[in-house]
Protein backbone atom coordinates (compact mmCIF):
# COMPACT_ATOMS: atom_id res chain seq x y z
CA UNK A 1 0.00 0.00 0.00
CA UNK A 2 2.76 2.81 0.84
CA UNK A 3 4.10 1.79 -2.72
CA UNK A 4 1.14 2.47 -4.05
CA UNK A 5 0.21 5.54 -1.84
CA UNK A 6 3.54 7.11 -3.69
CA UNK A 7 2.19 6.25 -7.06
CA UNK A 8 -0.40 8.83 -6.16
CA UNK A 9 1.19 10.88 -4.86
CA UNK A 10 3.23 11.90 -7.95
CA UNK A 11 0.71 11.08 -10.86
CA UNK A 12 0.03 13.11 -13.41
CA UNK A 13 -2.67 11.14 -15.44
CA UNK A 14 -4.69 13.75 -15.70
CA UNK A 15 -4.76 17.72 -15.10
CA UNK A 16 -5.46 17.74 -11.93
CA UNK A 17 -2.45 16.14 -10.54
CA UNK A 18 -0.54 19.71 -12.09
CA UNK A 19 -3.38 21.85 -10.11
CA UNK A 20 -3.02 19.93 -6.64
CA UNK A 21 -1.24 20.71 -3.51
CA UNK A 22 -1.80 17.20 -2.55
CA UNK A 23 -3.01 13.78 -3.65
CA UNK A 24 -4.88 12.31 -1.07
CA UNK A 25 -4.53 8.37 -1.64
CA UNK A 26 -6.66 7.36 1.71
CA UNK A 27 -6.38 6.94 5.57
CA UNK A 28 -7.22 4.37 8.24
CA UNK A 29 -6.44 0.78 8.73
CA UNK A 30 -4.38 -1.42 5.57
CA UNK A 31 -7.00 -4.40 7.78
CA UNK A 32 -10.38 -2.72 7.50
CA UNK A 33 -13.53 -4.85 7.72
CA UNK A 34 -15.02 -1.45 6.02
CA UNK A 35 -13.77 0.78 3.26
CA UNK A 36 -15.60 4.36 2.71
CA UNK A 37 -14.75 5.98 -0.65
CA UNK A 38 -15.87 9.57 -1.27
CA UNK A 39 -15.83 11.64 -4.62
CA UNK A 40 -12.88 13.82 -4.61
CA UNK A 41 -10.60 15.69 -2.12
CA UNK A 42 -11.80 19.35 -1.49
CA UNK A 43 -9.86 22.40 -0.30
CA UNK A 44 -8.70 21.32 3.35
CA UNK A 45 -8.14 17.72 2.04
CA UNK A 46 -5.51 19.18 -0.83
CA UNK A 47 -4.09 21.49 1.87
CA UNK A 48 -3.47 18.37 4.55
CA UNK A 49 -3.22 15.41 2.24
CA UNK A 50 -5.91 13.49 4.25
CA UNK A 51 -9.51 12.74 2.94
CA UNK A 52 -12.48 14.20 4.80
CA UNK A 53 -10.61 16.57 7.16
CA UNK A 54 -13.30 19.34 6.35
CA UNK A 55 -16.72 20.22 7.46
CA UNK A 56 -18.17 16.75 5.55
CA UNK A 57 -15.54 15.11 7.21
CA UNK A 58 -16.47 16.25 11.12
CA UNK A 59 -20.17 15.12 9.72
CA UNK A 60 -18.33 11.54 9.15
CA UNK A 61 -16.91 11.59 12.13
CA UNK A 62 -19.75 12.41 13.89
CA UNK A 63 -21.26 9.25 12.30
CA UNK A 64 -18.68 6.84 12.55
CA UNK A 65 -18.79 7.49 16.40
CA UNK A 66 -22.55 7.54 16.57
CA UNK A 67 -21.84 3.67 15.44
CA UNK A 68 -18.80 2.68 17.52
CA UNK A 69 -16.19 3.30 15.11
CA UNK A 70 -12.87 5.62 14.90
CA UNK A 71 -11.27 6.44 11.65
CA UNK A 72 -8.37 4.41 12.73
CA UNK A 73 -10.84 1.20 12.55
CA UNK A 74 -11.73 1.50 8.50
CA UNK A 75 -10.47 2.97 5.35
CA UNK A 76 -11.83 6.44 4.08
CA UNK A 77 -10.74 7.23 0.42
CA UNK A 78 -12.10 8.75 -2.53
CA UNK A 79 -12.32 7.45 -6.61
CA UNK A 80 -10.43 11.22 -7.37
CA UNK A 81 -7.24 11.52 -5.61
CA UNK A 82 -6.66 15.26 -6.55
CA UNK A 83 -9.07 18.00 -5.64
CA UNK A 84 -11.14 19.26 -8.70
CA UNK A 85 -10.61 23.23 -9.18
CA UNK A 86 -13.81 24.76 -7.08
CA UNK A 87 -14.87 21.68 -5.86
CA UNK A 88 -16.92 20.94 -8.71
CA UNK A 89 -17.71 17.55 -9.41
CA UNK A 90 -14.99 14.94 -11.13
CA UNK A 91 -15.24 14.45 -14.77
CA UNK A 92 -15.40 11.56 -16.18
CA UNK A 93 -11.72 11.36 -17.46
CA UNK A 94 -10.38 12.24 -13.87
CA UNK A 95 -12.42 8.67 -12.78
CA UNK A 96 -11.10 7.04 -15.89
CA UNK A 97 -7.49 7.56 -14.67
CA UNK A 98 -7.62 7.52 -11.01
CA UNK A 99 -9.97 4.94 -10.22
CA UNK A 100 -7.39 2.18 -10.91
CA UNK A 101 -5.73 3.20 -7.76
CA UNK A 102 -9.23 2.38 -6.02
CA UNK A 103 -9.30 -0.49 -7.62
CA UNK A 104 -5.82 -1.71 -6.00
CA UNK A 105 -6.94 -0.34 -3.03
CA UNK A 106 -9.72 -2.52 -2.97
CA UNK A 107 -7.68 -5.63 -3.68
CA UNK A 108 -5.31 -4.77 -0.89
CA UNK A 109 -7.55 -3.89 1.83
CA UNK A 110 -9.85 -6.59 0.74
CA UNK A 111 -13.17 -5.30 3.01
CA UNK A 112 -15.58 -7.00 3.91
CA UNK A 113 -18.39 -4.15 3.53
CA UNK A 114 -17.48 -0.95 1.18
CA UNK A 115 -19.66 2.16 1.39
CA UNK A 116 -19.41 4.48 -1.52
CA UNK A 117 -20.57 8.36 0.06
CA UNK A 118 -22.44 10.66 -3.12
CA UNK A 119 -23.67 9.61 -6.28
CA UNK A 120 -20.22 9.52 -8.27
CA UNK A 121 -18.75 6.75 -5.95
CA UNK A 122 -21.85 5.11 -5.53
CA UNK A 123 -22.16 4.58 -9.70
CA UNK A 124 -18.44 3.49 -9.89
CA UNK A 125 -18.46 1.11 -7.41
CA UNK A 126 -21.71 -0.26 -8.39
CA UNK A 127 -21.02 -0.85 -11.80
CA UNK A 128 -17.57 -2.07 -10.91
CA UNK A 129 -19.42 -5.06 -8.86
CA UNK A 130 -22.38 -5.46 -11.64
CA UNK A 131 -24.79 -3.62 -10.89
CA UNK A 132 -26.80 -1.00 -12.59
CA UNK A 133 -26.86 2.49 -10.67
CA UNK A 134 -29.85 4.39 -9.47
CA UNK A 135 -30.23 7.51 -7.85
CA UNK A 136 -28.42 7.85 -4.67
CA UNK A 137 -32.19 9.03 -3.12
CA UNK A 138 -33.62 5.51 -4.25
CA UNK A 139 -30.77 3.26 -3.45
CA UNK A 140 -29.20 5.03 -0.67
CA UNK A 141 -28.90 2.64 2.78
CA UNK A 142 -29.84 -0.40 0.08
CA UNK A 143 -27.48 -3.22 0.99
CA UNK A 144 -25.69 -5.08 -2.46
CA UNK A 145 -23.85 -8.28 -2.05
CA UNK A 146 -21.32 -9.52 -4.84
CA UNK A 147 -18.80 -12.30 -5.15
CA UNK A 148 -14.57 -11.31 -5.68
CA UNK A 149 -11.30 -12.96 -5.86
CA UNK A 150 -11.23 -12.40 -2.00
CA UNK A 151 -14.77 -13.44 -0.89
CA UNK A 152 -17.78 -11.58 -0.55
CA UNK A 153 -17.94 -8.14 -0.41
CA UNK A 154 -21.17 -6.32 1.05
CA UNK A 155 -22.24 -2.93 -0.73
CA UNK A 156 -24.40 0.18 1.08
CA UNK A 157 -24.07 3.36 -0.79
CA UNK A 158 -24.87 6.50 1.20
CA UNK A 159 -25.65 9.54 0.74
CA UNK A 160 -22.27 11.73 0.78
CA UNK A 161 -22.13 13.64 4.79
CA UNK A 162 -21.88 17.24 2.89
CA UNK A 163 -25.43 16.49 2.10
CA UNK A 164 -25.68 17.18 5.94
CA UNK A 165 -24.04 20.51 5.55
CA UNK A 166 -26.45 21.86 2.63
CA UNK A 167 -29.68 19.68 2.75
CA UNK A 168 -30.11 19.41 6.77
CA UNK A 169 -33.32 17.52 6.42
CA UNK A 170 -31.27 14.70 5.22
CA UNK A 171 -29.00 14.18 8.36
CA UNK A 172 -31.61 12.02 9.50
CA UNK A 173 -31.26 9.86 6.64
CA UNK A 174 -27.88 9.71 6.92
CA UNK A 175 -27.89 8.86 10.49
CA UNK A 176 -30.79 5.82 9.68
CA UNK A 177 -27.89 4.56 7.30
CA UNK A 178 -25.18 4.43 9.28
CA UNK A 179 -27.19 2.84 11.83
CA UNK A 180 -27.97 -0.37 8.85
CA UNK A 181 -24.62 -0.30 8.75
CA UNK A 182 -24.07 -0.77 11.79
CA UNK A 183 -26.15 -3.76 11.71
CA UNK A 184 -24.46 -4.78 8.40
CA UNK A 185 -20.88 -4.78 10.54
CA UNK A 186 -22.01 -7.33 12.90
CA UNK A 187 -23.15 -10.04 10.42
CA UNK A 188 -20.51 -9.58 7.54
Amino acid sequence: MKRLEERIQTCKKCLLGNLRTNAVPGSGSYDAKVMFVGEAPGYWEDQKGLPFVGKAGKVLDELLSMIGLRREDVYITNIVKCRPPNNRDPREEEIRACSPYLDMQIDIIRPRVIVPLGRYSMSYILRKFGFEPEPISRVHGKVYEASTLFGRVYIMPVYHPAVALYKPQLREELKRDFLKLKELLSRA
